[in-house]
């Protein structure tokens, strides 16, 4: 069975949060509700998240406030961002979500087609980041133990090294085309997300360096979490 992806929808308006979970079912992911800042936090205390849809007016502890906790914790600091408001106060109001860690910032009414679009990009991300991380840990498995170069084991795990890097190679060619793109274009939303790629695909290509025949000492390498 295919790992579904957690979504989290974080609104005080339980009409919002319909709405959006009517525009994001057919994704097919699991849709984790909050209806405050405080109550997204507990959630994310215990589950991973592909992409958290925050709104940016709450009672309490508004959206900014919310992604600022977010930000500030190791766990959840690169969970991608997209703000969602019904105000648009111009560039300054917008320049603030982007400051407080978000990837996108979406003013309400928005394209539901658009919207949708955008969360199934991240949604993408995760899943191949979570199969990367499978496959690596796997492969780690099988390289502590111990079997001599030349056997079936030792066989196996060169074979699903190749794999995992000809997947990792796959999406740093999408990253790289993604970048000339943003050498036409001044969208902030663009150029975070390009940076958030980056990121992720700088730390698992490190990882997956540290694992060929030779790198390094014999220590286990490490390989980054979904945060």
């Amino acid at each position: 069975m295919v790992q579904k992806a957690k979504i989290l929808l974080v609104d005080d308006r339980p009409e919002n949060l319909l709405a959006l979970e009517a525009i994001l079912s057919a994704l097919d992911q699991t849709l984790v509700r909050a209806s405050s800042g405080e109550e997204a936090l507990k959630a994310l205390l215990t589950d991973d998240f592909a992409v958290i849809l925050l709104d940016v007016q709450m009672p309490g502890m508004d959206g900014f406030e919310t992604a600022a906790h977010i930000k500030r914790r190791e766990r959840t600091r690169d969970i991608p961002i997209i703000f969602l408001t019904a105000i648009n106060h111009g560039p300054h109001h917008t320049f603030r979500g982007y400051a407080a860690g978000a990837v996108d910032y979406i003013s309400k009414p928005f394209d539901p087609w658009v919207l949708r679009a955008k969360v199934s990009v991240f949604v993408e991300l995760y899943m191949k980041n979570v199969k990367l991380r499978e496959q690596a840990s796997l492969l780690r498995l099988q390289l502590e133990g111990g079997q001599p170069a030349g056997g079936e084991d030792a066989k196996e795990a060169a074979g699903l090294l190749a794999e995992l890097s000809a997947r990792l190679a796959a999406v740093e060619e999408q990253a790289e085309a993604l970048s000339k793109q943003l050498d036409e274009s001044a969208d902030a939303a663009a150029v975070a997300t390009a940076a958030h790629l980056e990121r992720k695909l700088t730390g698992l290509r490190r990882a997956l360096d540290a694992l060929e025949p030779g790198a390094g000492n014999s220590d286990t390498p490490s390989v980054p979490t979904q945060n």
